[in-house]
C-alpha cells in the first residue's frame, strides 16, 4: 500500500509539473524565423548547433545523429549537426539542402519555429514557401566568399515579402582566423548591398556554426566584437503579432460553426487589430453590419481578443456570411476589388500563360483569377528591370489581375496575412506562384455606398477560332451575371452598310465606338472582326489560336 502510494504521488508530481511547463510555455511569444544564403554558408549546421546547444534533442535523436554522422557526415568523427535538420536521402548524399526543414525548439524566454531554406537557386520557390510566415530572416555568409549573387537573391526576397528583421549572420569565422578586418569589409559590401534594395537596417554578427562561437552565448574567440550572440538577439527582437494588435481589425472566416439552432459563430484568425464585444464590424465583401455579440474561445468567452488568436466571433444580426469573408471594423473597412496590381514569384516549371484562368486563394477565399496585364520582370542578380510577356521558374514580374468577383481591397504592406496569395493551376491543382498585393486600379475601387456597377471591358479576338472562343466567353460571363456581347460581322452588317468596299478604315472606326459606348454602360464587348494589332483599340488584343482546348475561353472570366 506503502508503495502504491508512493507511485500514485509521483505520477501526480509528474503531472502537475508537466502541465505547469505547458503552461509556461503556452505563455511564451513565439517567434517564427528562416535561415537562407548562399549553397555551403553553413545553414543546416548553424540550426543544428541551436538545438543542440538548446537543449532541445532528446537521448534517442543524439543517439541517431551519432549513427547518421558516422555513416554520411561530413565532420569526420565529430557530429555533423547539419543532418538534424536535412532529413532527405538525396539531402544527405548531395549535402545539400532541397526541401524546406522546419524545427521547434523553446528557451527560458521564447518559443522558436526554424525554417532552414535552401541555398540553390532551383530551390528558390522552396526559400519563398519558407519565408512567407518569418518574422525574421538569419541571411548567412561564408565569411571565406562574401557576398554572393544568392545571398543578393535571398535579401531581395525578403525584403519583397516584408520581412524587415534581418540579421546577417557571417558565418565560418574561424576559417579566417576570427578576423575582424574581414568581417568589417563583409558588412560594408552588404550594407552597400541592402541599401540599394531598401532594406533600412539589419544586425551583423559573427558566429561560427560548426564551433558554435556568437551562436547561443559570446565567444571568447572574439572579443572585438561587443553585440548580442545570436540566440539573445533572437530572444530579445520585438516579434510582429505585437505591431499587429495596432492595426485596424480584420479576420478571414474559415468556418462557420453551426452547431444546433441556436448558435451561429464565424470561426477564424485574427490577422490584425483587436476586437470587443459590442464592436460594430463589416462582412465583406458585401458590406453588411453588426455588432459583435461574443467572443468564444474553447476555454470561454473572452471580453477581448487581438491579432493571433484563433476565436469565434456571434453577432448581433443574421448576416449572410461564409467561408472565405473577412470581418472588418466598421470604421475602417478596405473597398472590395475585382482587378489587383501584384508581385508575382513564379514557382511552376510551366512558364505562365498570360490571360489564362487560375485559382487565387488569398486568405480563406479562392476566387477565379486572369493575368490580364504584365509589367516590369526583376531581375534579382543585377536588379534591372526588363520587358516580358511571361514569367518562367523563378521570375518575379508586376502584373495585372483580374478576379471573377469582389474581394476585399488589403495591401500586403499592410497585412501580409491577407495581402499575400497563391496562385494554383485549375488542371493540375500545383501552386504555381505566390502573390504580393501592392495594389488596385483606381477604376475598380467601390464607391462608399457599394452600389456602383462593374465597369465594362473590351476584347479584340484574333485567330482562327476567335468565334467560337468568343462566344464560350460570352456564356462564361453571363453566368457569372456580368453582361457580355459578342461584335462581329453579323452586329455590324446595318452600321456599315453605306460603306464601300475600299472603307475598312472606316469599318473598323464604327465598331470601335460602339465598343466603346458598350464598355462605357458596363458591357463586356468580345471584338471578333478582322483588324490589325494598331486597331485593336482601345482595350487589349488576345489570340485565340494560342490557348489549348481544354483551357478555352478560360482568359476571359
Amino acid at each position: 500500500m506503502a508503495t502504491a502510494h508512493r507511485l500514485t504521488t509521483a505520477a501526480e508530481t509528474a503531472r502537475a509539473e508537466i502541465e505547469a511547463y505547458l503552461d509556461a510555455t503556452s505563455r511564451k511569444s513565439l517567434l517564427r524565423f528562416i535561415t537562407c544564403g548562399s549553397v555551403d554558408d553553413g545553414k543546416s549546421t548553424l540550426i543544428g548547433r541551436l538545438l543542440y546547444d538548446s537543449k532541445m534533442l532528446f537521448e534517442d535523436q543524439l543517439d541517431a545523429l551519432a549513427s547518421d554522422s558516422k555513416r554520411s557526415g561530413t565532420q569526420g568523427e565529430a557530429l555533423d549537426l547539419a543532418l538534424l535538420v536535412d532529413g532527405l536521402a538525396a539531402e544527405r548524399e548531395q549535402g545539400i539542402t532541397i526541401d524546406v526543414a522546419y524545427r521547434f525548439f523553446t528557451t527560458e524566454k521564447r518559443k522558436f519555429i526554424v525554417a532552414d531554406t535552401p541555398g540553390h537557386e532551383q530551390y528558390t520557390r522552396n526559400m519563398v514557401t519558407g519565408a512567407s510566415t518569418a518574422d525574421l530572416a538569419v541571411i548567412l555568409i561564408d565569411a571565406r566568399k562574401g557576398v554572393l549573387t544568392q545571398t543578393r537573391r535571398h535579401s531581395f526576397l525578403v525584403h519583397l515579402l516584408g520581412i524587415r528583421n534581418v540579421v546577417l549572420a557571417v558565418n565560418k569565422m574561424d576559417l579566417v582566423g576570427f578576423d575582424q578586418a574581414r568581417f568589417d569589409e563583409i558588412v560594408a559590401d552588404y550594407r552597400a548591398f541592402a541599401d540599394e534594395i531598401g532594406i533600412s537596417g539589419f544586425t551583423a554578427i559573427p558566429v561560427s556554426g560548426l564551433n558554435g562561437d556568437n551562436v547561443t552565448t559570446r565567444s571568447d574567440a572574439m572579443p572585438w566584437y561587443r553585440g548580442p550572440a545570436l540566440l539573445e538577439h533572437l530572444e530579445t527582437v520585438p516579434v510582429e503579432s505585437a505591431a499587429q494588435a495596432d492595426e485596424p481589425f480584420r479576420m478571414a472566416v474559415q468556418w462557420v460553426n453551426r452547431p444546433n439552432q441556436n448558435f451561429r459563430g464565424y470561426a477564424g484568425r485574427i490577422a490584425s487589430g483587436r476586437i470587443r464585444v459590442g464592436d460594430t464590424v463589416s462582412v465583406l465583401p458585401a458590406g453588411r453590419r453588426s455588432q459583435v455579440a461574443r467572443i468564444v474561445t474553447f476555454d470561454g468567452d473572452l471580453a477581448e481578443a487581438v491579432a493571433g488568436q484563433s476565436v469565434t466571433l456571434t453577432l448581433t444580426d443574421e448576416v449572410d456570411c461564409s467561408r472565405g469573408d473577412i470581418i472588418a471594423s466598421a470604421a475602417a473597412e478596405p473597398e472590395p476589388v475585382s482587378r489587383l496590381e501584384a508581385t508575382l514569384v513564379w514557382m511552376s516549371d510551366e512558364a505562365m500563360v498570360p490571360h489564362r484562368s487560375y485559382w487565387l486563394k488569398i486568405g480563406s477565399q479562392t476566387v477565379s483569377a486572369a493575368i490580364g496585364g504584365m509589367g516590369p520582370i526583376v531581375d534579382v542578380n543585377t536588379m534591372e528591370q526588363r520587358r516580358g510577356l511571361t514569367l518562367a521558374l523563378n521570375d518575379i514580374g508586376q502584373v495585372d489581375i483580374d478576379l471573377d468577383r469582389r474581394i476585399p481591397a488589403v495591401l500586403y504592406a499592410d497585412n501580409r496575412r491577407l495581402g499575400g496569395f497563391i496562385l494554383i493551376d485549375k488542371v493540375t491543382h500545383a501552386t504555381v506562384a505566390a502573390g504580393l498585393v501592392q495594389g488596385f486600379p483606381k477604376s475598380v475601387l467601390k464607391t462608399a455606398d457599394h452600389h456602383e456597377a462593374d465597369k465594362g471591358s473590351i476584347l479584340w479576338i484574333a485567330g482562327a477560332g476567335r468565334s467560337a472562343h468568343a462566344a464560350r466567353a460570352a456564356e462564361s460571363l453571363a453566368a457569372l451575371g456580368r453582361p457580355a456581347f459578342v461584335l462581329d460581322e453579323a452586329a455590324i452588317a446595318d452600321l456599315v452598310s453605306d460603306l464601300g468596299a475600299n472603307a475598312e478604315a472606316e469599318r473598323i472606326r464604327r465598331a470601335r465606338e460602339v465598343a466603346r459606348l458598350m464598355a462605357r454602360a458596363g458591357v463586356h464587348v468580345l471584338v471578333t472582326l478582322e483588324a490589325a494589332p494598331e486597331e485593336a483599340q482601345p482595350g487589349r488584343r488576345i489570340e485565340a489560336g494560342t490557348n489549348e482546348d481544354e483551357g478555352a475561353g478560360e482568359w476571359v472570366i
